[in-house]
């Protein structure tokens, strides 16, 4: 019998599926925020932005997921954001999902190898590429999750949801500048992300055009601020 497209299967987009850690306590230790999305949004220059920002009035580092290569933790460390040993690289031989969700164990060790070298660490940024929407983060390695989604992958990419739309901590539509050039209505963008997230907070933002990631700065900002209570 054919298959009968007119009832897809549908899923909860809210559910990050998979998730088989508890989460991790978070006292004594660096506050660790998570950065995903799929690959070329801009997330490892997001986080060269956020080192520039944070960096000299907060105890950081930075932990970069790769398949085969330390390529994200070479630019970080070439653009001089943070003093190279505060940045580890994790070359994870698979889908950098395996590595941030399902099997952690080596993302553990870099920011444990971290947390030992710099004992004042306050914040661990671990960063993460992603082919797709579902690249979400373990609780039981970050505390906080920023997804991140950019303009050139059309205005589509937030209505069609999926666990790192609708489940992150903090949605950002990257790369707003090249929305004319690429024909994205950022009206639809950001109307549609805020109908997928409820609640959940977005922002748009271009790092051409605020090269310190000021919206996301004072985001983050506030997360460490909440937990030094």
């Amino acid at each position: 019998m054919p298959a009968d497209h007119t009832h897809p299967i549908n899923f909860d987009p809210t559910v990050a599926d998979h998730d088989h850690h508890d989460a991790s306590p978070t006292g004594g230790r660096a506050y660790r925020i998570g950065i995903g999305g799929p690959v070329g949004s801009g997330k490892t220059a997001l986080v060269a932005a956020l080192c520039r920002a944070l960096g000299d009035s907060v105890e950081l580092a930075v932990v970069t997921n790769d398949i085969y290569t330390t390529e994200d933790a070479d630019f970080l460390r070439r653009a001089g954001v943070l003093e190279v040993d505060r940045i580890e690289a994790v070359q994870t031989g698979c889908c950098p999902h395996t590595a941030i969700r399902d099997d952690i164990t080596a993302n553990l060790d870099a920011v444990d190898r971290l947390e030992r070298h710099f004992p004042g660490l306050r914040l661990i940024l671990i960063e993460s590429g992603g082919d797709n929407l579902t690249a979400v983060f373990s609780r039981g390695l970050v505390d906080s999750q920023i997804f991140v989604v950019d303009v050139a992958g059309g205005d589509k990419v937030p209505r069609k949801g999926g666990p790192g739309v609708t489940t992150a901590d903090l949605l950002v539509i990257n790369k707003t500048d090249l929305a004319p050039l690429v024909g994205a209505d950022l009206d639809v963008m950001t109307s549609d992300a805020h109908r997928m997230r409820g609640e959940l907070p977005v922002i748009a933002q271009s790092l051409v055009r605020t090269p310190g990631a000021d919206d996301v700065y004072a985001w983050v900002s506030g997360q460490l601020a909440v937990r030094r209570g």
